[in-house]
C-alpha cells in the first residue's frame, strides 16, 4: 500500500491546516514560506480534495469511489461525501475517543479488536450504519493501551450522533452525521467543482 511518508506537521503546514483535526495537539512554530503568487482556481480544489484525503486518510482511488457513491445518493454530492468518510469504521473509532488518531484508530482495527454487532471487522473502510453498536473486543479491553487512549482522548467532544460508554470502550451509531456537525476544515463544494470537471 502507498505510504506517506513527509511528517505530519509539514503537510498540515503546506495544506495550511491545524493538526488538531488529526487529533494531534501538537503546533508546528515553521512559517510557510509561499511566493506571492495567487493561487490558482484549479489549486485551491485540489488543495481541499487533499487536505480531506489527508484527513482521513484515504488514497485517490478509494477517494474517487466515495465521490462516485456520493453522487448517486439523494441530497448535495459535497454533503454526501463527508457523511460517508465519517461514516468509516476508523473515523468512528477516533470520534468515539477509541483512539487518539484515525491513524491508530486504522491500526487498532486491523489488529482484529474491533466487534460490530458482536462480528469482527478488520477492514478500516467500513461503512457503519444507523444502529450499529461498535465496541472493542472484551479480551482487549483491560489493556493498559485503551487506559492511555481513554486518558488521552477524555476530553474531546463526542458528536451527537455517537452514544459512547466509554468505560465499557463500547458505543452505538444513534443516527446518521450530518455536515454541519462535522468539524473539518474543508470545503467540499470546490472537491465537486474539481471532480465536475472530469
Amino acid at each position: 500500500m502507498a505510504v506517506n511518508r513527509v511528517p505530519v506537521l509539514k503537510r498540515c503546514r503546506s495544506l495550511g491546516m491545524d493538526p488538531i483535526y488529526l487529533g494531534i495537539n501538537k503546533k508546528s512554530t515553521r512559517q510557510l514560506k509561499r511566493s506571492n503568487r495567487k493561487m490558482s482556481e484549479y489549486g485551491l480544489q485540489l488543495r481541499e480534495k487533499q487536505k480531506a484525503k489527508f484527513i482521513y486518510g484515504v488514497l485517490e482511488g478509494p477517494f474517487r469511489t466515495y465521490y462516485a457513491k456520493a453522487k448517486k445518493m439523494k441530497g448535495m454530492t459535497g454533503d454526501n461525501l463527508i457523511i460517508l468518510l465519517e461514516s468509516r469504521l476508523d473515523n468512528v473509532m477516533f470520534r468515539m475517543g477509541f483512539a487518539r488518531t484515525r491513524k491508530e484508530a486504522r491500526q487498532i482495527v486491523g489488529h482484529k479488536h474491533v466487534l460490530v454487532n458482536g462480528k469482527q471487522v478488520n477492514i478500516p473502510s467500513f461503512l457503519v450504519k444507523v444502529g450499529d453498536t461498535i465496541e472493542i473486543k472484551e479480551k482487549h479491553k483491560k489493556s493498559p493501551r485503551y487506559a492511555g487512549i481513554l486518558e488521552a482522548t477524555g476530553g474531546h467532544m463526542i458528536p451527537e450522533w455517537l452514544d459512547v460508554d466509554s468505560e465499557n470502550l463500547k458505543g452505538i451509531i444513534k443516527e446518521a452525521p450530518v455536515r454541519d456537525a462535522v468539524d473539518i476544515p474543508v470545503d467540499e463544494m470546490l472537491i465537486v467543482e474539481l471532480y465536475s470537471k472530469n
